[in-house]
C-alpha cells in the first residue's frame, strides 16, 4: 500500500511548494523559488478542481516550472538585484583609498606594492621602494596606484 495514497493532491502540491521555497532559502539560487510558485499553484488549483488527475496536474506543473524559471530569468535580467556592497568581494576595488609602499620599485609603471600583510602587483608612475602611494582604483589583480598629493 502506497502512503501518499490517502493524501489529497492539493496537500501533496502544496507541501512540495513548500519544500522547493525552503530549499530555496537554504541554498538560494534564485532557481527553486519558481518552481515553487509553480507547485503551489498547482495545489491551489488541484484544490479547486478536484477531478483534475495526476497527470494532468504534473503537466500543469512543469507547464507553470518552465514559464515562471523563464519568466523569472528576464524579470531579473531587466530588474537587477543591487547589491548592498557591490565591492564586498573585489579587495582590490574596496582598497581605493589607501595608501601602500611601494616594495619593487615601479618603472615603466609596473612594479609592486605593500598593502597591509600582502605584496600587489601595482600599475602607476615610477617610483623607489619606500615611497608611499594612493591606490585609486584596480584592474583585476592589479593595484593602481599615484604619489600622494
Amino acid at each position: 500500500m502506497n502512503f501518499l495514497s490517502g493524501i489529497e493532491p492539493h496537500w501533496l502540491w502544496l507541501g512540495l511548494g513548500l519544500l522547493l521555497a525552503i530549499g530555496e532559502m537554504t541554498i538560494p539560487g534564485v532557481f527553486l523559488i519558481w518552481m515553487a510558485g509553480a507547485a503551489l499553484i498547482t495545489g491551489l488549483v488541484s484544490w479547486i478542481f478536484p477531478a483534475l488527475g495526476m497527470p494532468g496536474l504534473v503537466l500543469l506543473f512543469a507547464g507553470l516550472s518552465v514559464a515562471s524559471v523563464f519568466g523569472g530569468r528576464r524579470w531579473l535580467r531587466s530588474n537587477p538585484v543591487e547589491s548592498a556592497d557591490p565591492k564586498m568581494n573585489d579587495r582590490g576595488a574596496r582598497s581605493a583609498g589607501e595608501v601602500v609602499t611601494v616594495t619593487q620599485v615601479i618603472v615603466e609603471g609596473q612594479g609592486r606594492v605593500k598593502m597591509g600583510d600582502s605584496e600587489w602587483l601595482a600599475k602607476g608612475p615610477d617610483a623607489e621602494p619606500g615611497t608611499k602611494m594612493r591606490v585609486t582604483g584596480s584592474d583585476g589583480v592589479v593595484l593602481l596606484v599615484e604619489h600622494l598629493h
